[in-house]
């Protein structure tokens, strides 16, 4: 008898524990969600009617693997006014951000290879390399008093010449934590000299709050086109567009036919009526940008001081993304921990482990929300660590 199972590598991988968590508050009722990684803004009008004016028109058919040309050239003129010269044949559209990095490492990754992971992280990250089989080495950031940083020279130490892929979050889901310009040429150097690919998750990069700076430092800032750096993006968070499913790549244009090849063979396409809403988010949205940035420092602050004040826990300033990542005395199990805090309070928060050993003890919470929701939410967690430290 033969099982109907999946295989091993899939059989495997890690259940969302944010979804778990969900999952038992569904029917609590009144709970204060603040678990998943969402803006609470409706997609501005302009953006809809795009994709509504498109859908009147008939744009419902097949497309270019690699998105409709305006798309593509609108995403290029985009990264060159952020970073370097970026031209159309670097780019590729994808239904998603989770689907750029899903295709990226398709076409990166063998069975058996290292990929290097900078953690904690948002899972997909280090799960769609195991989903491809290969073999997953995490580098664990720190915590202190300062906030979360990178121990430069251990991540140097794991590039070696026998890993494929570095995979870096920069801003990072879920501590905030964002790569400085010299730490990056560090690791391009590194990477560059082994040959090693580096898998960038730049979707957090417009969301990043030092100074004035129009977005966080990248690897698109200096790496010439043709090496080996694969930027993954999408519309969903900067954009309030999370609902659309539109994401991109920027690639060296000589892997870039082989990622409209494993398009074909995943989504064929996006949907045209959702490109026409990315280009018109591309095209006139900076204003939007810019509030969601401002709106996401303001809430940033006024989280961070909340959690700050309460006696049980530790928590630094993040300098990019929409989440604050703390730490609570005494939390061992994260897990339970976030259980019992919507079952008891009706607070939703996303567990630390579901981002990795490296994340157990902390919990995460995504500050995208109004001042009225995160001060409420704040009370009710100061009132189950008053209820907690009773019992």
């Amino acid at each position: 008898m033969h099982p109907a199972t999946a295989r091993r590598a899939v059989a495997a991988l890690v259940t969302s524990k944010i979804r778990e968590i969900a999952n038992a508050g569904l029917d609590a009722g009144d709970v204060l969600a603040f678990w998943f990684g969402e803006p609470d803004e409706v997609t501005p009008a302009f953006i809809r009617e795009a994709a509504a004016a498109a859908l009147a028109a008939g744009e419902t058919f097949y497309t270019h693997n690699l998105g409709l040309a305006a798309l593509r050239e609108a995403i290029a003129a985009y990264l060159s006014r952020l970073h370097r010269p970026t031209d159309t044949g670097e780019i590729a559209v994808t239904a998603s951000g989770m689907s750029a990095l899903a295709i990226a490492f398709q076409a990166l990754v063998d069975p058996g290879n290292r990929v290097v992971a900078v953690t904690p992280v948002w899972p997909n990250l280090v799960e769609i390399p195991k989903i491809l089989s290969a073999q997953v080495e995490p580098v664990a950031l720190r915590f202190g008093p300062g906030g979360w940083t990178l121990d430069l020279d251990r991540l140097l130490d794991a590039l070696t010449p026998a890993t494929q892929v570095l995979v870096i979050n920069s801003p990072n889901n879920p501590t905030g934590w964002t790569a400085t310009p010299d730490e990056q040429r560090a690791i391009f150097e590194r990477c560059h000299r082994y040959g090693i690919w580096i898998v960038a998750d730049d979707v957090y990069e417009r969301l990043y709050y030092r100074g004035d700076a129009r977005c966080a430092p990248s690897f698109l800032d200096f790496a010439p086109a043709d090496a080996r750096i694969v930027s993954t993006n999408s519309f969903s968070k900067a954009w309030l567009m999370t609902g659309f499913r539109l994401g991109w790549i920027a690639a060296p244009p000589t892997l870039v036919p082989e990622l409209a090849t494993l398009i074909e063979y995943n989504t064929s396409c996006s949907p045209v009526f959702v490109q026409r809403a990315g280009v018109a988010a591309i095209e006139g949205g900076e204003a939007t940008v810019a509030a969601t940035r401002a709106r996401f420092r303001h809430a940033r602050d006024r989280l961070v001081g909340a959690l700050g004040a309460l006696p049980d826990v530790a928590v630094a300033l993040p300098p990019g993304a929409m989440y604050a990542f703390f730490r609570v005395r005494g939390v061992a199990d994260s897990l339970a921990f976030c259980r019992e805090l919507v079952l008891r309070e009706r607070l939703g928060l996303a567990p630390g482990s579901a981002f990795g050993p490296d994340g157990e003890g902390f919990v995460r919470w995504c500050f995208a929300a109004s001042d009225e929701r995160l001060d409420e939410g704040a009370a009710r967690l100061a009132q189950h660590l008053r209820s907690r430290e009773a019992r």
